[in-house]
């Protein structure tokens, strides 16, 4: 059973849940992305965080180096960074799975190219064929201790 750390994790999974794997931070970051949300009253107002559980996420995102408190003459406004908007693609594969599974009277959002309007939506693709694969397998690769991988255990 996973602890509240992944120390003992060779895994980029376990390494982002580190960062991002509750609930309340990827709403902050979905806000963030998508609706432009970028002072803390804003997000406390939208999301009904209490204001110590929100201080805690924002302050663990900047940490993290997800967003950057920028201080202006009314207040500070938190900004994602581009290690924070490179998740975009992170919440849309959430939305697209949760539109298939969780939404029974069709999807409540549907994010689009900004350029053309087109609807965007995430998707496996082969980087060597260009196929969009039916099964997906696992080896090992450069971050990965050798003695790990044939242990079984990731």
């Amino acid at each position: 059973m996973l602890g509240r750390t992944y120390d003992s994790e060779v895994c980029s999974i376990a390494r982002s849940l580190e960062v991002i794997g509750e609930r309340w931070t990827l709403l902050i970051i979905r806000n963030a992305l998508f609706a432009d949300v970028t002072r803390f009253g804003d997000f406390q107002r939208r999301l009904g965080i209490a204001t110590n559980v929100l201080t805690a996420r924002l302050d663990g995102l900047v940490a993290a180096g997800v967003m950057e408190r920028s201080h202006t003459a009314s207040s500070a406004e938190y900004l994602l960074t581009e290690k924070g908007r490179d998740l975009s693609g992170v919440l849309v594969a959430l939305t697209d799975w949760g539109d298939r599974w969780a939404a029974p009277d069709g999807p409540p959002i549907i994010y689009r190219h900004g350029a053309c309007e087109g609807a965007v939506h995430s998707g496996l693709t082969c980087d060597r064929c260009g196929a969009r694969p039916d099964a997906v397998t696992a080896s090992p690769g450069p971050g990965m201790p050798e003695e790990r991988w044939m242990s079984g255990r990731q």
